[in-house]
């Protein structure tokens, strides 16, 4: 019989199920003992912030958020506020980092310094740390505030470029020394702020990018010309010499006619000798020294010009002469600085010999204006009268009494008279002077020269002819005429106390020049007003008109042109002063 086969289930090896069991165990120790880690974890952990933790130095650890961020706001440490050392070009200073917009953001710092994770590898992960950590703060920028501070950080230490320079003032040499331009670029600067915060103790400062312009002309050449040439030329006067004449000319009059250039980076200097020659500290000496020629003074008898005294020659000073004297010297101290100057011989242009050639040779006008007796009116006319005798006027030239009388002012010989100033009589310098204003004029006009500028009084004045006066005015009214007869004129004038006669002298153009005065039109009544204060000057009162006259040329007795004067004079209203 076959043998009988029992079969029976697998059943694992001997010693399999402990090993089973066993692992089990261990897990489950484990995840007992990784329980217990993370409770003590969590218990470690505090509330938000793990032990340990600190910003900047300040201890958080354990704190929640809002302890956190009270403690770091009390005790923040010194470098989130301390002023950032910077420097601007060569200027230094230093920023308050709130007033540029950086702060440290301190919500931000303490959620990052806050635990990342609650799960328990991180958990147990930290009871097994050193148990310190140092978060860096989370820093705060507005840009906006940061921008406008670095904007009046430019403002204050932008600077634009000076270039060096040297005047002359007031007789001394005077230095502008040279600037470097810089200009903060505001955009790198406060990128370069934003990296800087917070600042360590003792850090270096923090240098802004700035833009420097330097200037064209160097320091040093400011210097050198100083030393070499600016300062020895205003050192003290110059003295020049001709013959055992001496002239001397001060530092300030030389200071005034210097000027400097800046010719391609070096300095130079220029003396203007023309314009010292006719400043008036140079001028009147320079004529003392050397004497200019004296002109033959003319007069008329039977109607022919002769010489009443011959003219002799004089020693001139030219510009030219003047400046070889003078620029030499401006190097030199002390004695060196004398030298002669060079003097030329001028003849005279009136001369006995001269005035047939010259075609002087008849006397074309003469008039002559009448007026009441007073002591300021001889002073002013007598001294126009001289200063306006001996005028010669060359072919083409114009001749005006305001350049020849020059200003009517006590250091010019004159003194206060009465004149008419806004239609009423007053004092003023020069007053009386239209009396020789009025006496050129006729002689102007009868002599058939052109007018170029002239003007007559506001309102009549009995003692002149009517449409046949003029009047001046400093600065405003002048009395001109051009002198178009071909040959040259030679105008006479003498005052006594009650009278003022001018003639011209030459070679007529016309045989004759006749005045024709027309009727008196648009006739107005004057008014009555009252004058105050001592300038005041009564006046009668006169009626205001119209008038046309005409100057007729002939030539043989027969009219060869005509020309019309016309005049309006306003009404003289009756003025009493109170």
């Amino acid at each position: 019989m076959p043998r009988s086969t029992t079969h029976h289930a697998r059943t694992p090896r001997e010693g399999r199920r402990p090993r089973l069991r066993t692992a089990a165990i261990a897990t489950g120790v484990v995840a007992v003992a990784a329980g217990g880690l993370y409770v003590a974890g969590l218990f470690a952990t505090g509330d938000d912030i793990s032990a340990g933790t600190r910003v900047g130095g300040v201890d958080i650890g354990g704190m929640s958020r809002a302890e956190a961020r009270a403690k770091l706001a009390a005790e923040a440490p010194a470098a989130w506020s301390a002023p950032i050392p910077v420097r601007v070009g060569d200027r230094a200073s230093t920023v308050e980092p709130a007033s540029a917009g950086l702060t440290v953001d301190l919500a931000k710092t303490v959620d990052l310094a806050a635990d990342p994770s609650r799960d328990p590898v991180t958990v147990i992960g930290r009871l097994f740390s050193s148990g310190e950590r140092e978060i860096r703060p989370v820093l705060a920028y507005d840009a906006g505030k940061a921008r406008a501070f670095v904007d009046g950080l430019a403002e204050k230490n932008d600077r634009a470029v000076r270039e060096g320079s040297v005047a002359f003032r007031a007789g001394k040499a005077v230095a502008t020394r040279p600037v470097t331009g810089q200009k903060l670029d505001t955009g790198k600067a406060v990128d370069t702020l934003r990296a800087a915060y917070p600042a360590a103790t003792g850090a270096a400062p923090v240098v802004l990018p700035v833009t420097v312009t330097e200037p064209k002309l160097p320091a040093a050449e400011v210097t050198r010309f100083l030393d070499t040439y600016a300062e020895p030329a205003v050192s003290g006067p110059v003295t020049l010499t001709a013959g055992k004449d001496r002239l001397r000319i001060s530092a300030a009059t030389l200071g005034d006619h210097l000027t400097v250039k800046n010719d391609a980076g070096r300095l130079t200097a220029d003396l203007d000798a023309e314009a010292l020659l006719r400043d008036p500290d140079v001028a009147r000496p320079v004529a003392a020294l050397t004497g200019a020629p004296v002109e033959a003074t003319l007069g008329v008898r039977d109607g022919k010009v002769v010489v009443e005294s011959e003219g002799r020659p004089g020693h001139e000073v030219t510009a030219k002469a003047l400046g070889d004297a003078v620029r030499p010297l401006l190097t030199k101290s002390g004695a060196a600085r004398t030298a002669p100057v060079a003097t030329t011989v001028t003849q005279p242009e009136l001369t006995a010999g001269s005035l047939a050639r010259l075609g002087i040779t008849e006397q074309m006008s003469t008039f002559t204006v009448n007026f009441p007796t007073a002591p300021y009116r001889t002073t002013n006319i007598g001294r126009a009268a001289e200063l306006i005798n001996g005028s010669v006027v060359q072919p083409g030239a114009v001749w005006s009494f305001n350049k020849t009388v020059g200003e009517r002012t006590p250091d010019n010989g004159f003194v206060d008279g009465t004149m008419i100033l806004d239609g009423q009589y007053r004092s003023a310098p020069g007053g009386g002077v239209s009396a020789m204003a009025t006496t050129v004029f006729n002689a102007m006009f009868f002599a058939g020269v052109k007018p170029v500028e002239y003007g007559a009084h506001s309102f009549y004045i009995e003692r002149y002819p009517a449409g046949r006066e003029a009047t001046v005015a400093w600065g405003s009214l002048d009395l001109k005429f051009r002198n178009d007869t071909g040959k040259p004129i030679y105008i006479k004038a003498g005052a006594t106390d009650s009278s003022v006669t001018v003639s011209f002298l030459g070679t007529k153009k016309y045989d004759s020049v006749e005045a024709v005065a027309g009727p008196r039109t648009n006739l107005t009544e004057p008014k009555k007003a009252e004058g105050t204060g001592k300038a005041c000057v009564p006046q009668p009162p006169l009626e205001g008109f119209d008038i046309a006259v005409d100057r007729v040329f002939k030539n043989g007795g027969a009219e060869v042109k005509r020309e019309t004067f016309k005049t309006h004079y306003t009404p003289r209203d009756e003025v009493t002063c109170t």
